[in-house]
């Protein structure tokens, strides 16, 4: 197949942003088969292949790709899935342009191969084309427990059963997925999707027990009792921080978790059908400059919000929020006040927010994480008048599991500790891995880990 040499990616078709600013309908509606073709041919099928080692699951990029230039896009779908259990998930919200496509030659001189939109492509065909991959798994009669089931518990999941474990997945909420339901809007990640990769994983043999909250139900020493002969901790990191300024006990404050929860897992953007409503507002803050942040604020538009801040206390090119969630928000109407930080949320005498006391910022040396510290500028205190504030600087683990398992070693804020090697943790036979260990950080890095100690979990217990 001729290469194709233009600098530039194939514009993914997206909505307007007007009409997609009051639905939920999914933005980026994915390339057409010509698209991809076209997109394919952009790869030069390197030989050393640097997109892979910026992959944390090791997808094999160039051969799937290869793939797709000859127009055999379930083989190539087949190829992604020998070590992304999720693709359909990763092609969407993976943060492509610090990983695999940040290693891509094609971007010293221009774009990078699009490889996000090609593996959501091959994905989304072998869905919409009805295909089910076809495995024989031996089974080998051993039982192995996953708390969890977010990125990294499904990921680990899907590994163990493919090498034949008997897999069964804890999930406390009554709906399979972690973050992929809770978190992740619809309009960036169908929940369609999410229910279509877990029922794959379950016609694998995964079972999958809901309402399940370890640490209460049951312990894990009481699971290993029950013959699970190794646990995987994938509990994710869903305690929100706060900010510990005046005002933060409000009406209409939330945490991100919250907000996101209500409207995702919850489904109140579609109430009264179902009976989980969010109070209405004009005017609403997001403190925060990441991807939730980002996620919050589009989601206040789409719930009828007539003005919508992000208040982030760096400058633009510090946020953390990746540069297409940041690109999209702008378009659908989202306001920024950069270098601005909040003092003090205001509420009214019926105890309803009213307003936001912020101070501006300015960049001084440098903190540990490389980004530029904001320091206070005094004397610039203003009110920026919001109805409603919605805290998105982060998420810890919850200290349930910690708090119920003796000798399990975690650092001081909350992260369970382990071997990077192996994932595995101060209790023999118990390895954790994702947010439960990093705190909050992407779906693909999670999914890494589960991965990384699925073939672990194997060669100890193979060993044996």
């Amino acid at each position: 197949m001729k290469k194709n040499m233009s600098l530039t990616k194939v514009a993914m078709p997206e909505r307007d942003p007007k009409e997609r600013s009051t639905n939920f309908e999914e933005v980026a509606m994915g390339y057409t088969e010509e698209m991809a073709l076209e997109e394919a041919a952009r790869c030069l099928s390197c030989k050393n292949m640097p997109c892979v080692s910026g992959c944390p699951v090791n997808v094999k990029i160039p051969e799937f790709i290869a793939l797709v230039q000859e127009g055999k896009f379930i083989e190539a779908y087949e190829k992604i899935k020998e070590t992304n259990s999720l693709p359909a998930i990763c092609g969407r919200v993976c943060p492509q342009e610090n990983q695999c496509e940040g290693k891509c030659v094609r971007g010293i001189k221009g774009q990078p191969v699009g490889i996000g939109r090609l593996e959501r492509f091959c994905a989304d065909y072998a869905m919409t084309h009805g295909y089910e991959s076809k495995q024989e798994i031996v089974k080998n009669g051993r039982k192995v427990a996953i708390i969890g089931s977010g990125p990294a518990g499904l990921s680990c999941a899907g590994d163990m059963a493919k090498k034949g474990y008997d897999v069964t997945i804890f999930e406390a909420f009554h709906v399979a997925g972690g973050v992929l339901q809770y978190g992740i809007p619809q309009f960036r990640l169908p929940k369609e999707l999410v229910n279509a990769e877990i029922k794959g994983l379950e016609k694998m043999g995964v079972k999958i027990e809901k309402n399940m909250v370890i640490g209460k139900i049951f312990s894990l020493e009481e699971l290993k009792q029950d013959g699970y002969e190794a646990i995987f901790i994938g509990s994710g990191a869903g305690l929100p921080s706060f900010m510990h300024i005046p005002g933060e006990n409000l009406n209409g404050v939330y945490s991100a978790n919250e907000f996101l929860t209500r409207i995702n897992l919850m489904k109140a953007y579609k109430f009264p059908e179902y009976d989980t409503p969010i109070k209405p507002y004009h005017t609403v803050a997001v403190v925060g400059g990441g991807n939730v942040a980002m996620d919050a604020a589009r989601c206040a538009k789409r719930l009828g919000a007539e003005k919508v801040y992000i208040i982030y206390r760096r400058s633009e090119e510090e946020m953390p929020a990746r540069l297409e969630e940041v690109h999209h928000a702008k378009e659908e109407g989202i306001i920024f006040k950069f270098l601005n930080n909040p003092a003090a949320i205001v509420g009214d005498d019926n105890g309803w927010v009213k307003g936001m006391e912020i101070i501006k910022q300015e960049l001084g040396e440098p903190d540990a994480s490389g980004r530029r510290r904001p320091v206070p500028v005094e004397g610039s205190n203003y009110i920026l008048d919001v109805e409603t504030v919605i805290i998105a600087i982060g998420q810890s683990p919850n200290p349930l599991i910690r708090h119920t398992t003796p000798g399990l070693e975690c650092q001081k804020w909350g992260g369970i500790i382990v071997n990077e090697e192996t994932m595995e943790s101060s209790k023999e036979n118990v390895y954790a891995g994702g947010d439960t260990v990093t705190g909050a950080a992407t779906v693909i890095l999670a999914m890494g880990a589960g991965k990384k100690a699925a073939a672990a979990i194997d060669e100890k217990l193979s060993s044996k």
